[in-house]
């Protein structure tokens, strides 16, 4: 294994180099479209406080590397030219060669996993490339897998092909979701062995998103106690208020400031992923993103058979991060952040009530958010008080019969709640939904209460379908599905990964040929197992 080369600094790095840097003329990216903001913040924490934020470096080769496959459409959002994907590129987001003007560099941040206190982490196997100028904002690449970093802590600093062709996947499709998500570029692939369970061959993913800053980031400078890491501590709350809150600046306590921003988002996130059923897995502060996106993509999962209480990640013995308990660790997670905020608001330490009514808004904040999804989910406009135990007397009838969460949802949407009473259970139309409950008299009295409810509002059936169709997906990414998509890849066929990209780039329309894709799951599906392993 080759050792890493560190760049001095990252005005260096093109020189520093050498060979290893692309010579394709790239028109769309000049060296100073790279625009490096959080490379250069280190570098200024590190002259000024001796507290350098993370560590330049280059990938580690990946030998002989193939395209997996690569998300065109959010080339096309970054403002590439359609010829992007190249031998060049395939170089660079394999890790092997940097473009002019990138500065790699994998950043350093601590953590809470599994509820305890970790201490330092940071990019084990991620570099941040840096950003580019795109149409939307500026946009960080990350690569996920590109070798070891000095916060591998005795890893090998590799991801495993299994693992990120469900990163791959999962990201954009969540996007597809129109759920906050770090994005995916590209996936490339290496023969080169790599030990987990078993024997598995390397991968790196190209991740994208405005920021990859964590909680964790906050954590590592505030729980040291030193003076200087306070000082970096500060420099890092001013630079994410500058470039990705900057509606927040000039606030008088610009960290009570951002803490409530980051409440509000990560309630709508908490929100987003309960209403299609997406379990995280691993919701270790580390992985919590200061601008409310999923990110890292491990052992998730979306629920097939209705579980309030599914563990997706079987590492978790507990079931601290089950689909029941999301939205309060979010607001676990929440509090560590605040905690890591005191040195930044003046008093806090003695008085820490200011935090504390910041941290509360997220007990109004998510019940509004997540209630908002629901009524979508059922179709209702209006609001009225007993659409709460509407939504969830549904949900609690999914549990009893273990029902297919996604098509519980979609099929509501055909649900005929013109016409009388009487006629709801009798009539055909309402056969595929109602046959999913084995207890039919209690999904009939529910009916009756939920038919009542849309025509109290003026519903028509056929209106309310296709705003039920937006927002109940025919398609997500099942584990059987992700799972066939890797065995053939690992056999070096990438069609398959290839075509679930297309299909889940649009979920809620139905596709010809793709009917296995919407339906339930076969029954080998209930022996996967995922853990944190990739």
């Amino acid at each position: 294994m080759s050792t890493l080369r560190h760049m001095p600094t990252p005005a260096d790095t093109s020189a520093d180099t050498g060979a290893r840097a692309s010579s394709h003329n790239f028109a769309a990216l000049p060296a100073e479209a790279w625009l490096n903001r959080f490379a250069q913040l280190s570098q200024d924490t590190q002259a000024r406080l001796g507290v350098p934020l993370g560590t330049a470096l280059l990938g580690e080769p990946l030998p002989t590397p193939r395209w997996v496959a690569t998300s065109d459409g959010l080339a096309r959002e970054l403002g590439w030219p359609a010829d992007w994907r190249n031998d060049d590129a395939l170089q660079v987001f394999s890790g092997n060669a940097v473009w002019p003007g990138m500065a790699p560099m994998a950043t350093v941040y601590s953590g809470h996993q599994f509820g305890q206190w970790a201490g330092q982490l940071g990019d084990g196997r991620a570099l941040l490339l840096g950003e580019v100028d795109a149409p939307q904002g500026p946009q960080e690449l990350q690569l996920k897998g590109a070798g070891m970093t000095p916060y591998s802590r005795r890893a090998d600093g590799r991801a495993v092909l299994r693992s990120s062709i469900r990163e791959f996947l999962c990201s954009e499709a969540m996007h597809a979701l129109g759920i906050p998500t770090t994005r995916a570029l590209a996936l490339t692939a290496s023969p080169e062995a790599v030990r987990r369970e078993t024997l598995e061959t390397a991968a790196v993913v190209t991740r994208v998103a405005p920021s990859f800053i964590r909680f964790g980031h906050f954590e590592h400078f505030a729980h040291s106690g030193r003076p200087r890491h306070h000082e970096a501590l500060a420099a890092l709350l001013d630079f994410v208020i500058a470039h990705h809150f900057p509606q927040l600046r000039g606030q008088p306590q610009p960290a009570l400031a951002l803490l409530d921003a980051v409440v509000q988002r990560t309630a709508e996130l908490m929100a987003a992923w309960q209403s299609v059923g997406f379990c995280h897995g691993v919701m270790n502060t580390d992985n919590m993103s200061i601008l409310g996106l999923t990110i890292d993509y491990g052992p998730f999962g979306f629920l097939d058979a209705f579980d309030p209480d599914h563990i997706c990640n079987h590492s978790d013995d507990r079931g601290r991060y089950s689909w029941n308990n999301q939205p309060q660790i979010g607001y676990w997670n929440l509090r560590a952040l605040a905690q890591a905020l005191l040195p930044l608001v003046p008093d806090a330490q003695d008085d820490p009530k200011a935090l504390t009514e910041v941290l509360q808004t997220y007990e109004q904040r998510f019940p509004q958010a997540m209630n908002a999804r629901w009524r979508a989910k059922l179709g209702l406009q209006a609001e009225r008080a007993e659409d709460v135990e509407l939504a969830i007397d549904y949900l609690r009838l999914l549990a009893a019969g273990r029902v297919d969460f996604t098509i519980a949802f979609r099929r509501l949407g055909g649900f005929v709640s013109e016409g009388s009473p009487e006629a709801l259970a009798s009539d055909a139309r309402n056969a595929p939904l109602r046959d999913l409950f084995l207890d039919r008299a209690a999904f009939d009295a529910w009916a009756l209460r939920y038919a009542q409810r849309l025509q109290a509002e003026g519903s028509t059936d056929a209106e309310r379908a296709q705003r039920m169709g937006r927002v109940n997906p025919l398609y997500v990414l099942r584990n059987h599905l992700a799972e066939t998509a890797i065995r053939r890849a690992q056999q070096g066929d990438d069609s398959e990964v290839q075509r679930l990209h297309r299909l889940l780039q649009n979920p809620f329309d139905a596709q010809a040929g793709c009917e296995a894709d919407a339906d339930f799951p076969p029954s080998w599906a209930q022996s996967i197992e995922v853990s944190c392993s990739s």
